[in-house]
């Protein structure tokens, strides 16, 4: 399988804008809860059922104009590259904003999210 350059990522709304402009990194948890369903048929044996899904995670970029507002909802498309189908999408809420000021560096801010409904994930 071929190496994927990370430096076509970006983080762009649903209407095609940048989220972020010159989003440095995102990054994304997307899980499953196992319930236990066993029961004394099992002889005590486990018997996993997969529960409800979840997706999160968060993204960064220096400041450029004014930050995204707390808990704007609409449709991401978290890109990994300029390369087709290197794409995670759906809808989700923003749950925190982070600003970073540093002497030494660029004012950033970083933004949590959690997932709303289906996410596609990446095919290639």
């Amino acid at each position: 399988m071929a190496r994927v350059r990370g430096c076509g990522g970006n983080v762009i709304l649903g209407t095609g804008t940048v989220g972020v402009a010159g989003i440095r990194e995102w990054s994304m948890d997307y899980t499953v809860n196992i319930i236990d369903g066993r029961g004394f048929d099992d002889a005590c044996e486990p018997h996993p059922i997969v529960g409800m899904r979840n997706w999160e995670g968060n993204f960064r970029g220096p400041k450029d104009g004014a930050p995204m507002a707390l808990f704007t909802t609409g449709a991401f498309v978290f890109q990994e590259s300029t390369t087709t189908g290197q794409r995670w999408t759906g809808s989700a809420i923003l749950t925190g904003i982070h600003p970073t000021v540093s002497v030494e560096g660029l004012v950033e801010y970083a933004y949590d999210f959690v997932g709303i409904g289906t996410l596609t994930v990446a095919t290639a």
